[in-house]
């Protein structure tokens, strides 16, 4: 299920590269330095004219954590769980509906199949809709825009695989936790210069040792982008290298190994997803 979305992207991923696939790097493999880069929290985010759905989603955050429903879900994307699908209703102001900020590109949380979302975000969001008694609706659009929209009050909570963050806390209100993450790099297969680290310390010196004439690339406007500008809000010194945005993250490792950019910085879990998917399709 997962392979078959990061194949489409990669197929979009190709047809808008500066080097068509096949081309000079486009066989090469892609691997995860497996070192966390950073330490994150994921979190919902609520409308903040809304503090009663925001106590609603900490007391259901708390329930699936406890019972183990939080674990079931996560085990569908990370062991041999089968994935469930999850369907949209339509947007009507004239019934009781739970309306979802999303941007589904950014696998295993959440991404599209047809007209089905999939992703650990989204059976979340199914399974909160119906605690409510509400009818979801799920509103995809672009990263940069799902905390504005909550703000803007289009949308009711985000939920997108958000880092917590005071900056987005100018948008949104963020529930408790429900999930550990980090940023982590991605190299061509062939690049050894990493092998021997051991800590995160000892891939940021390296890092560190790039020049304005290197290349990262990121997913636009998340944790990965702020990690290379550097970020006071967020605690992040910067690289020296450029930072490049990309619509997803599939798109930034594919030109990577159209050797486009050099390396690509993205949160651990899609950067195992989509380092897989695309190795399958080599």
């Amino acid at each position: 299920m997962k392979k078959k979305m990061i194949a489409v992207i990669l197929m979009a991923a190709c047809a808008v590269s500066m080097t068509a696939c096949g081309g000079s790097g486009g066989s090469k493999a892609a691997k995860v330095i497996e070192i966390d880069l950073t330490d994150e929290d994921y979190a919902f985010g609520v409308d903040k004219d809304q503090p009663e759905l925001l106590e609603k989603v900490n007391d259901f955050v708390k329930k699936i954590k406890e019972d183990g429903t939080l674990e079931e879900v996560c085990d569908k994307y990370f062991s041999d769980g089968e994935p469930q699908a999850v369907a949209s209703a339509e947007l009507d102001t004239s019934k009781d509906q739970l309306v979802v900020a999303t941007n589904a590109a950014f696998e295993p949380f959440e991404y599209t199949q047809g007209d089905s979302y999939y992703g650990i975000d989204m059976e979340i969001a199914a399974l909160l809709a119906e605690d409510l008694g509400m009818e979801l609706v799920i509103q995809n659009m672009e990263f940069d825009a799902v905390c504005l929209s909550v703000g803007q009050h289009k949308c009711d909570i985000a939920m997108a695989g958000l880092t917590v963050n005071e900056e987005r806390e100018e948008y949104v209100t963020f529930s408790e936790p429900y999930y550990k993450a980090s940023q982590r790099l991605i190299v061509p297969g062939d690049d050894t210069a990493f092998d021997k680290c051991t800590d995160a310390a000892s891939v940021e010196k390296l890092l560190n040792s790039l020049t304005d004439k290197d290349s990262i690339g990121v997913q636009s406007g998340t944790t990965g982008q702020f990690y290379v500008e550097g970020d006071e809000d967020w605690g992040f010194a910067g690289l020296p290298a450029k930072c490049v945005p990309y619509r997803n993250g599939s798109l930034a490792v594919q030109d990577m190994l159209n050797n486009n950019v050099k390396y690509v910085i993205i949160d651990a879990a899609p950067a195992e997803a989509i380092t897989e998917s695309i190795n399958a399709v080599q």
